[in-house]
């Protein structure tokens, strides 16, 4: 039985493959096509999903989509006429894409894929519990979606056990804590569906001084429900997602070359704090409702590690799962999921221990673009490379590190990434300025091995995925200041061995150089996607200061005259 899941049009587009029960293969088109959250249908990461499958575009049994397009139509249609005439530009801009391609999906699949079989739609964020749920290691969890909007929903909750999820209740447009967070990104000078991990780095700088006023806006309940005061954005009233009456309460914008200042990141750490304190009643009532205290969470939002972790802390719940693909993309993996086992009433077999779901290359490949690039190389032994780099690493060198299978979702998690020495604090100045060229105030993240992770932070569980955010221990923020956020906090990702071996022998020969068992690790990219091939890790090499390249067992340095071809 062969299921491709399909998410696309609006941002963050992915295609997963399950193959009887299995995830075979799941990423995002922006990692083919090389464009930032791409929304385009994700041809390039269906045709590499069918090759890691090793079947044929005929022999996929279904293919599901991760929303119910007629549903959000009808939405977006009442929406523009409720903000008429404002919405005129965006009718203009957005109505032609329906008409060509997303009222016809299963017209398109038949032109660009000659696909005639089964097309089936499920609810968005029915998709995005499945995402999670499914895939959980749960039998039974309460469940918890958060994003912007999906058909009319942009919160949930439900419960999952076995192979079956019910949501029980919902929270409908325009009422949306992922809208008011978007928004409110953009009025702090970041990209809307990009820059929303920014505001959330930014927060840590700020004091929650705003927050009265942004709890005069959202009305919420005892249970967390909510309600918001329209009159403060216009998600559909023209080019920005704010008011002037949101600009009259907050002051003007950040402009684009304006330095951030205390007030920017004071309103940054007070919606912070509205969407953490809303979550969490929320969390609190669901598991009064369910008693059950394990939870899965989906949705952009889920991808906002420090409320994750207070919900961790501060509610009944004893573990959280959350997949790495969190938002859009992931419900690719949530549709397919969702016909495998609920609509077609397979039982659940899969567990996703690991994000390593996209391309790999062989080492022939590596070898092949390294010449093709006139790069001076060595080869070493899995061994050899773990003690070499580690020890480079250990004396301030940054490494662009390629292995094995890329990862599915935002974070990179060892496999396409840049590590640095975490105990030594310029390190941040380094990477920020010199190689990702990006905002001073954004954090770095640590990987360490997840037995050793309790001797750094305190933590609530394991973090594989990089969506929580403990504080770190005080005894040890001088030891490890390049990761510790000015908040004392770190998005810490723990691997064993079994997940990840050569990345956890390098932290472990790390580890014995200088006493610290974790090193930084950040997406290998510079303002583009994660890199994906050889080729793409060679330019970014090429174009930063990074000190040392590893593809695989090859390994390049700067001036490096002991070639090997």
């Amino acid at each position: 039985m062969n299921i491709l899941g399909i998410s696309c049009y609006y941002h963050d587009s992915a295609a997963c493959l399950v193959k009887d029960g299995e995830v075979v293969a799941a990423v995002q088109e922006e990692r083919f096509n090389r464009i930032k959250n791409s929304s385009d249908f994700p041809l390039n990461a269906i045709n590499y999903c069918i090759q890691a499958g090793n079947i044929s575009f005929n022999e996929i049994d279904y293919i599901g989509f991760y929303e119910k397009p007629y549903l959000k139509f009808s939405r977006v249609i009442i929406d523009h006429i409720k903000a008429f005439p404002y919405s005129y530009r965006n009718f203009l801009r957005t109505i032609p894409n329906w008409l060509q391609d997303r009222l016809s999906l299963p017209i398109y699949l038949k032109k660009e894929l000659s696909y005639e079989g089964k097309v089936l739609f499920i609810k968005h964020h029915l998709a995005h519990a499945a995402s999670s749920f499914l895939v959980s290691p749960f039998e039974n969890a309460a469940i918890l979606t958060v994003d912007g909007v999906g058909e009319m929903a942009t919160l949930s909750c439900g419960i999952g056990s076995g192979n079956k999820i019910d949501i029980k209740k919902e929270i409908h447009y325009p009422d949306s804590l992922g809208l008011i967070y978007t928004a409110v990104t953009t009025y702090l000078g970041f990209a809307a569906n990009s820059g929303e991990g920014k505001t959330m780095g930014l927060a840590g700088y700020g004091n929650p001084v705003y927050l009265d006023k942004f709890k005069e806006i959202v009305d919420i309940a005892s249970d967390g429900s909510f309600r918001i005061d329209q009159s403060y954005f216009g998600f559909n009233k023209g080019k920005r997602m704010y008011s002037n009456k949101f600009v009259k309460t907050f002051g003007k914008p950040k402009s684009k070359n304006e330095e951030f200042n205390q007030r920017h990141y004071d309103i940054a750490a007070s919606l912070q704090r509205l969407v953490e304190d809303t979550i969490l009643a929320i969390a609190k009532n669901l598991y009064d409702e369910t008693k059950v205290d394990k939870l899965c969470m989906a949705g952009g939002v889920s991808l906002n590690c420090v409320t994750n972790q207070r919900i961790l802390e501060e509610t009944p719940f004893k573990e959280i799962f959350i997949q790495p693909a969190a938002g859009d993309a992931g419900a690719a993996l949530g549709v397919a999921m969702y016909i495998h086992n609920c609509m077609l009433d397979n039982p659940r077999s899969f567990v996703m221990n690991n994000a390593y779901m996209g391309p790999e290359y062989t080492e022939e490949q590596m070898k092949r673009s390294l010449l093709k690039a006139g790069l001076d190389f060595k080869r070493y032994e899995n061994d050899e490379l773990t003690k070499y780099i580690a020890a480079k690493i250990a004396d301030n060198n940054t490494v662009g590190w390629f292995q094995g299978r890329l990862e599915f979702g935002p974070r990179a998690l060892g496999n396409r990434s840049i590590l640095g020495n975490p105990c030594n604090n310029e390190i941040k100045d380094v990477l920020n300025k010199k190689i990702k060229q990006r905002e001073p105030f954004r954090p770095f993240a640590p990987v360490v091995h997840e037995d050793k992770a309790n001797d750094y932070f305190e933590m609530y569980g394991n973090s594989p995925f990089m969506l929580l955010a403990p504080r770190v221990k005080e005894d040890m923020k001088s030891k490890v200041p390049a990761i510790t956020h000015i908040d004392g906090t770190a998005r810490v990702q723990t691997i064993n061995r079994d997940s990840n071996p050569i990345l956890w022998d390098l932290i472990n020969e790390f580890g014995k150089i200088t006493g610290v068992y974790l090193v930084i690790n950040t997406s290998f990219n510079r303002q583009e996607p994660i890199v994906c091939s050889p080729d793409e890790a060679i330019s970014c090499y090429n174009r930063t200061k990074m000190d040392y390249l590893v593809l695989g067992n090859f390994v390049v340095e700067r001036g490096n005259e002991e070639a090997e071809k």
